[in-house]
């Protein structure tokens, strides 16, 4: 009998990425991560062509639609994480809001590990940068850990086979 692949579990992940200025030497301790999406658009293309067609078979002139690939487009990514004392992600968000998101575009990876916590998925992005940050609503009632939320635009989504 052929061994089934391990169906990887949502809660074994990392997620690696890089930011100016930190002291850690990865800012991707994120508790939850979202909108990991990929969508190829579809370009449908009508001609008129020769064939002939109908009851009788002397109607000529029938339209075939083709459906071709058009633009790849990639969902932005929300990140969130109990919050902290720690600036980066804020000094991140702050310095493309000051027209520097050119030198603050980050690559970054979503590792999935198996039950053994070996790495078996990894899906890199390119060119990340945060376009909206968040905390949740406070309450001196409540006593839930305080989220940071920060919404990263991608440019590139690739899965890449591990080793």
């Amino acid at each position: 009998m052929a061994d089934f692949p391990e169906i990887l579990t949502n809660s074994r992940f990392y997620l690696e990425l890089k930011l100016t200025g930190s002291q850690e030497p990865v800012d991707g301790y994120f508790m939850e991560c979202q909108g990991f999406q990929t969508t190829q658009k579809v370009i449908e293309i009508s001609e008129v062509t020769p064939q002939t067609w109908g009851k009788n078979g002397n109607t000529s002139g029938r339209i075939i639609t083709t459906k071709i690939p058009g633009n790849i487009s990639y969902s932005n990514i929300v990140l969130r994480r109990g919050l902290t004392i720690s600036m980066t992600m804020w000094n991140w968000l702050a310095a493309v809001q000051e027209s520097k998101w050119g030198d603050e575009r980050r690559d970054g990876s979503l590792v999935i590990y198996n039950q053994a916590a070996e790495e078996k998925f990894r899906l890199e992005f390119k060119n990340a940068w945060p376009a909206n940050y968040k905390i949740n609503d406070v309450s001196a009632a409540g006593s839930e850990h305080e989220i940071e939320e920060i919404e990263v635009v991608v440019e590139e989504l690739k899965r890449v086979k591990v080793a």
